[in-house]
């Protein structure tokens, strides 16, 4: 029996993985909300604006502006983000924080420079425009509708601290600088602002961002239009022709966010929310689906994982047809019609794997999520892609420009073509889960293709399995895919599943990739649940250095 705490109090249980300290908070509603992330500082930024009595959408613009600093291998000024928003008694929403190609980005422009593809780092990667700080400057106009004046300057003031007296560089940065320095070190600018000396920095340095802190207090002063249509975006084109991206003033002070309406399932006792096109959202929700329409006895045995990894299959072929909203061939409802679904769900066999061609989508993110005492509740999920984006680093204002436009395909028609004013195919999808019986979950994690996979794991475990929240977060998980340089496309599981549920995968076919615990592969993920007795409840994930954080 749960014990409903009293105002101001929460509990100091702390759990403790096989490997990794996880903290786990419950608190009830009055002790004013929570907050989670994947570094344990931003989630101290989100805190002290749920403190300060602030909205759950504050705490969210602080904990990003936190993580643009202490995180910047993941998530920055130069990124996309998308927003889901959930009211108590109203339909949730999201708001689409994603940039555009360039105006003067076109297959031509590759073609002459004897390109047959987009290069994944340097200038000519650096193609879209930043939506991140747009989105910000959306959701705050939103919590302004809900009487919360708007007041940049404390958002911001954990992110300026950190820029300017250093950040520490996390174990993730250190081993990602290291892996990806071929690639990285001749993109403007990027050596000056992330090594050391010249060298990859060790877990543990601390570098400081003095360019970027700038930026932020700009922003805090003019406020987060000037990305776009100020003195600030003046700069930030003035950067990129420095740097040669073809993303101009003209394109920033074009770029336009938008609210957005949410597809949705229906599965028994909850109904699940995902982000539309261009985002992969339907794809987590068609692997919800077909999931629920099979046979499984119970969580992480074979029949859970080969049923998760088979739908996988199918929606991930339905996901290749996303895009541009514009371009697309299809309507995005089709892909959740039950008709259809159900016809999807005959073609999975409950014994055999089924062939698969992977399409690789790789991707560094960062989820974060709040709730505050309103029971208001935020899911938002902000990248540059690939870890360190396009690894350009602007010189005047120290952004570090994504790379989120090498999703389009040159010589190609459809959603994924390249072409001047589109926007780009996104792994970004937070979701959001609204229980019969009252409940309401927030939840994420980063991971490119892993994404929706994650998804799968912590919804199914914690949602149709009843395992706790941070069991649902923390267990063994794995991933249909191939790392981005691998030749095969090999089902990952991490060191945690039975011996017996690895010799049935490999035995109806799977072609089975043991890998270590705790693996930075499978994503950094969490989950928030508003219990309708007013409880909070959170996790972080261990393969994160984030935290759980309750006021």
């Amino acid at each position: 029996m749960r014990r409903r705490r009293t105002s101001g109090e929460c509990s100091g249980d702390k759990r403790i993985s096989s490997q990794r300290d996880v903290g786990v908070v419950k608190t009830p509603r009055a002790t004013r909300g929570m907050v989670t992330t994947p570094h344990h500082l931003a989630s101290q930024s989100g805190l002290a604006q749920l403190r300060a009595g602030r909205s759950a959408i504050a705490a969210v613009v602080a904990a990003a502006a936190t993580l643009a600093v202490v995180y910047p291998h993941m998530s920055g000024l130069g990124g996309d983000g998308f927003w889901l928003i959930s009211e108590p008694g109203r339909e949730p929403f999201g708001i689409q924080a994603a940039g555009r190609s360039g105006q003067a980005v076109d297959t031509d422009l590759y073609k002459r420079r004897g390109l047959s593809s987009i290069p994944i780092r340097g200038p000519l990667a650096a193609n879209t425009v930043a939506g991140a700080v747009d989105g910000w400057r959306r959701a705050l106009e939103v919590s302004e509708r809900w009487g919360e004046r708007t007041d940049l300057e404390p958002l911001l003031e954990d992110a300026i601290f950190h820029a300017e007296n250093g950040a520490f560089v996390t174990r993730s940065q250190e081993a990602l600088t290291r892996e990806g320095y071929d690639e990285l070190i001749d993109a403007p600018g990027f050596a000056s602002a992330f090594l050391t000396s010249g060298q990859c920095p060790k877990e543990g340095e601390k570098i400081k961002y003095p360019a970027l802190g700038e930026t932020f207090r700009r922003l805090a002063r003019n406020g987060l239009a000037d990305f776009y249509q100020g003195g600030l975006a003046a700069d930030i084109a003035a950067d990129l022709a420095t740097v040669g991206s073809p993303v101009t003033a003209d394109d920033l002070a074009d770029h336009s966010g938008a609210a957005c309406d949410l597809p949705s399932i229906d599965l028994p006792g909850v109904r699940v929310f995902n982000h539309p096109p261009p985002t992969q959202g339907l794809a987590s929700l068609v692997i919800l689906a077909l999931m629920q329409r099979q046979k499984i006895p119970q969580a992480d045995g074979f029949a859970h994982i080969h049923a998760a990894v088979e739908a996988t299959k199918l929606a991930f072929a339905d996901r290749n047809r996303i895009g541009d909203p514009e371009r697309m061939q299809i309507e995005p409802a089709t892909l959740l019609d039950r008709v259809y679904l159900d016809s999807l769900a005959t073609r999975i066999d409950a014994r055999k794997a089924q062939p698969w061609e992977a399409n690789p989508a790789k991707g560094d993110t960062v989820w974060l999520a709040a709730i505050d005492g309103e029971g208001r509740a935020v899911s938002y999920i902000q990248s540059i892609y690939y870890d360190f984006g396009s690894g350009v680093v602007l010189p005047q204002t120290g952004i570090l420009w994504q790379n989120r436009g090498i999703a389009f395909r040159l010589d190609e028609a459809g959603p994924r073509a390249l072409g001047p004013r589109r926007l780009p195919f996104h792994t970004l999808n937070p979701a959001f889960a609204q229980f019969e019986d009252g409940r309401r979950m927030v939840y994420g994690t980063m991971g490119g293709d892993g994404q929706p996979q994650t998804l799968a794991a912590i919804f199914s475990r914690y949602a149709m399995f009843g395992q706790g929240l941070q069991e649902a977060v923390s267990g063994p998980r794995w991933l249909l895919g191939r790392r981005w340089a691998d030749e095969g496309a090999s089902l990952k599981l991490e060191d945690g599943f039975s011996p017996q549920v690895v010799a049935e995968l490999r035995a109806a076919g799977h072609d089975v990739e043991l890998i270590e615990s705790y693996s930075d592969l499978m994503g950094h993920a969490g989950a928030i649940v508003l219990h309708a007795d007013g409880l909070l409840e959170g996790a972080a994930d261990p393969r994160s250095d984030g935290a759980v954080a309750a006021w």
